[in-house]
């Protein structure tokens, strides 16, 4: 009898479970939003799209329908389109859209209180310091003539491959170039990981798992439980961060023994920063001057790397911008056809920031792949108190708010009945590159947090392709599948598979 009421309640409460979601996922059937699940909000649908997050993300977006709203069980996160939102959480209510103490939780084991995941006083300590060096003439020549040597020794690689006629992984190559560069101009050490023997970067590896695993937590409620018990990919992640803060730590005592060498005259970004109010109380601690390592290579290796990865894409599925940029290349520096005997080091030689400046159509088919594939293909604050954004979306304090550049460069309402469509002309009038609103191609975000190593970056990606259209032809292997990779940036997951043939 006792039996038979115990199977009885278990019927009964497992009926009333049942209808308990039935009516919670009918009253979601005109929704506009991710779907949800009674105590775990949407954590199942991320969970099972998380490997096409952006498009996922994307899919839910309209004309009509420019903010987004998921829910997980740890907090609510809005994802926007809108500009005038865009506008709203970057500029004109920025003290109210900080990074968060959450967000920078959540990535402290990887950026720690660097620019990129601090706010306040440590924020503008950071900002003050870069900005100043960033507007240094010193810098930027130091840094163009590092671009060229790196962007050389490619070349050099890609003659190679040519010759032999062996497919290569150009996002590998190009990862490996922009790690050198930043190496070089962001802590003066010669790292040599695109020498041709191709040597394992240990710090590369453990650099891109622990962007990886960081990315994953911002949509996973449950990591903390895993850091704690030491399990899964938070067991991994903590190997991981042992990798960076070993290879960070013999830089700055490297840099450190340099300096008291009275080598002061050195113009790499951490002398700079480890110079800064010597002997002050305000002096960078050795932590600090880690987490703006970190900060650096995310900044200066997968930005650049990533963008020219999808460049080339983007020129093999349109044969036609490659060859409109080895016309412009030729007209800009007085060259004729390549295989005229110009050398590398000669081509290289007639590049400066002042000749590529004027590569406008270069530039536009760059900032088309930009806004096709942005590098940071969203980027998130947190609401520091209540606010109604101009779309009149309500924003609670503690929900955090994202605007999404991936989704951006994909809207017609922006960009027209052809948003999806690769076409650097649309950046052009009468031949001159005509900008965007940074609200509407927020790829380097904007107001006071807006990407200070925009101009850096563009100065080597455009000696980079430059270089590479003028002297070369490439091809994607057939069969090779691109497809993104979700991070806290946005590589190819299984790289960029390419034949090389000398134009």
């Amino acid at each position: 009898m006792a039996g038979a009421l115990v199977l009885q309640g278990i019927i009964l409460l497992a009926a009333a479970v049942t209808a308990w979601i039935f009516v919670h996922r009918l009253r979601q059937r005109n929704g506009k939003d991710p779907k949800t699940w009674p105590l775990l909000g949407s954590q199942l649908e991320t969970a099972l799209n998380f490997h096409r997050l952006h498009d996922w993300i994307f899919s839910f977006f309209r004309d009509d329908h420019r903010t987004v709203k998921l829910c997980i069980p740890s907090e609510n996160l809005f994802f926007t389109v809108d500009p005038m939102n865009v506008e709203h959480i970057l500029k004109a209510n920025f003290r109210n859209y900080p990074k968060g103490e959450t967000s920078n939780y959540i990535a402290r084991d990887f950026l720690g209180d660097g620019i990129f995941n601090s706010d306040g006083d440590v924020w503008k300590r950071h900002r003050k310091v870069a900005s100043f060096e960033f507007s240094n003439r010193k810098l930027r020549d130091f840094s163009a003539d590092a671009f060229r040597e790196d962007a050389l020794r490619l070349v050099r690689i890609l003659h190679s491959a040519a010759l032999s006629d062996n497919p290569i992984d150009l996002q590998d190559l190009f990862m490996r170039m922009t790690l050198d560069s930043i190496c070089q101009v962001g802590f003066g050490v010669s790292l040599g990981s695109l020498s041709p023997e191709f040597p394992d970067i240990p710090f590369a590896k453990a650099f891109d798992t622990v962007n990886e695993i960081i990315t994953i937590r911002f949509f996973n409620a449950f990591w903390p439980i895993e850091r704690a018990l030491n399990i899964g990919k938070e067991k991994i992640l903590k190997k991981e961060v042992g990798v960076l803060n070993s290879f960070t730590a013999n830089i700055i005592h490297q840099r450190r023994l340099e300096l008291q060498g009275n080598n002061r005259s050195k113009v790499d970004l951490l002398s700079r920063f480890m110079s800064y109010n010597e002997n002050e109380p305000d002096t960078f601690t050795d932590k600090e001057l880690q987490d703006a390592i970190l900060n650096f290579v995310i900044a200066g290796r997968d930005t650049s790397a990533i963008t020219l990865s999808w460049f080339i894409f983007c020129i093999c599925v349109n044969p036609h911008v490659a060859d409109m940029v080895f016309e412009e290349t030729k007209d800009v520096f007085g060259l004729q056809d390549s295989m005229q005997g110009y050398t590398f080091e000669e081509v290289a030689k007639r590049m400066s920031y002042e000749t590529l400046s004027t590569m406008h159509y270069l530039h536009a088919a760059l900032t088309e792949t930009l806004r096709l594939y942005p590098a940071v293909p969203r980027d998130g604050k947190v609401a520091a108190g209540e606010d109604t954004l101009p779309d009149g979306t309500r924003v609670k304090q503690g929900d955090r708010v994202s605007y999404v550049p991936y989704s951006m460069g994909r809207m017609e309402f922006l960009w027209g009945k052809d948003a999806l469509t690769y076409n650097p002309d649309r950046w052009l009038k009468d031949g001159v590159f005509q900008p965007e609103s940074p609200f509407k191609f927020s790829a380097f975000q904007a107001g006071p947090r807006i990407c200070l190593g925009r101009d850096s970056a563009y100065l080597q990606m455009k000696m980079t392709a430059a270089l590479l259209l003028y002297f070369f032809r490439f091809c994607i292997v057939p069969q090779h599948v691109v497809r993104y990779r979700v991070m806290l940036v946005m590589p190819m997951a299984n790289g960029l598979f390419v034949n090389v043939s000398r134009r």
